[in-house]
């Protein structure tokens, strides 16, 4: 049995990073003419891009895939192995291939190239070595050449597979900038989910789950416990006959009327509440409702709709939601 070897772990992990770093660092200075061609060909492509790779690098390609995909930019992945055995009839006329490799040399990429160009469909390689056979081929060459892979033995895919990720994205993030994708675009892609619901889950859609406490002006004190507990919030509003938004009456503010040793026969909700409370519209999105619980430090907002009082939003809704 082989013996182990002492290992520095914190100084390893350190390294790995300090290289996969550098390999990031170094792929500024090939942003270049090819790759704003390439931003530029996708963008107006009327088919889908379709990425293709081996090994380490078709795992890297499945990533860029569905970066693509969830911003705006219809993408496929195609495993160069499974290409030459039937999968290259994915390919319509209109797309634009994209082929990842680190050598540029391996045996199924260089089967590949030639069928895809002999497809009539544009070519661009993202790939290590500009003195490779994909390199040589492609219409558009993406560099992500790595100095060295994190791997002590500078073998396994690393560096390099780091690299080309990143410069998946820096193509992913262009083209959300050319297309003008919003966050609202995001949310359509993303409907399932903590993020989807971050991105479309609005103040009112929570709000209505709820009955809406409220009392007048010159509600008494026993009517505003009895608000407060059958609606199960920890508060009220206080409104008008119009139900404008007056006041806010919460727990806190009972038990310190309590403290003031009021006669409780003669308090209204007048005498108790708060003015000015926080409120939120409706139709705003619910992660800003946590947002603003956040930096008042408070549990609930009131919901205005049209300038009327509409109900209640707790930081428990959005707990339930998943929105925390």
């Amino acid at each position: 049995m082989k013996q182990k070897t002492t290992v520095n772990i914190r100084e390893t992990g350190k390294r790995t990073v300090r290289l996969e770093s550098a390999a990031i660092g170094s792929l500024e200075q090939f942003i270049n003419e090819d790759f704003e061609r390439t931003v530029e060909l996708i963008a107006s492509c009327q088919g889908r891009v379709v990425i293709t790779g081996i090994g380490k690098s078709a795992i890297i390609a499945q990533k860029i895939v569905a970066t693509l995909n969830s911003t705006g930019t219809p993408a496929l992945f195609m495993h160069a192995a499974d290409a030459i055995h039937g999968d290259l009839g994915m390919i319509t006329p209109d797309d634009v291939v994209v082929c990842i490799s680190k050598s540029g040399e391996s045996p199924e990429i260089k089967i590949l190239v030639p069928l895809v160009k002999n497809l009539g469909n544009i070519l661009v390689a993202i790939v290590g070595k500009l003195d490779s056979y994909l390199a040589q081929s492609a219409h558009f060459v993406l560099n992500t050449y790595v100095s060295q892979e994190a791997c002590p033995n500078n073998l396994a895919p690393t560096s390099s597979t780091t690299a080309q990720m990143v410069m998946g994205d820096a193509l992913a993030v262009c083209l959300i900038e050319m297309k003008g994708f919003t966050a609202e675009d995001f949310a359509r892609f993303h409907p399932g989910g903590t993020l989807g619901k971050k991105l479309y889950l609005r103040v009112g859609d929570v709000s209505r789950l709820h009955q809406v406490p409220k009392v007048k002006l010159n509600s008494s004190l026993r009517e505003v416990i009895l608000e407060i507990s059958s609606k199960m919030l920890g508060v009220t509003g206080v409104t008008d006959e119009e139900d404008h938004l007056l006041g806010i009456i919460t727990d806190g503010d009972l038990r310190r009327m309590l403290e003031k040793n009021l006669d409780a026969t003669e308090v209204t909700a007048a005498d108790i509440m708060s003015r000015n409370p926080k409120t939120i519209r409706h139709d705003e999105l619910a992660v800003n409702a946590l947002e603003l619980m956040r930096e008042y430090d408070i549990t609930q907002l009131l919901v205005m709709k049209d300038e009327q009082y509409h109900g209640i939003i707790h930081l428990h809704d959005l707990i339930r939601e998943g929105i925390i």
